[in-house]
């Protein structure tokens, strides 16, 4: 298993919207509205380091409302 951390940035005003919709994406274990740089950190959990990707660049970034990602996979 692969976990991993992505920090969200988000336009302002789609907060419980995009919340919801982060938490459909498979993978996603949880997701935080933060205070900070980024508006949410999503857990993520998967079988495959490329399935990271699949979650992060294709699913979150093409969520409308989404500005930018950044993704952090645990090393143990």
């Amino acid at each position: 298993m692969v976990r991993a951390y992505v920090m969200v940035k988000a336009h302002s005003g789609d907060a419980e919207r995009l919340k919801s919709e982060i938490l459909d994406v498979e993978g996603v274990d949880d997701a935080y509205i933060v205070a900070g740089d980024v508006d949410f950190i999503a857990t993520v959990t998967v079988d495959e380091t490329a399935d990271v990707k699949a979650v992060a660049a294709t699913h979150i970034q093409s969520l409308d409302g989404i500005e930018d990602t950044q993704t952090y996979v645990a090393m143990d």
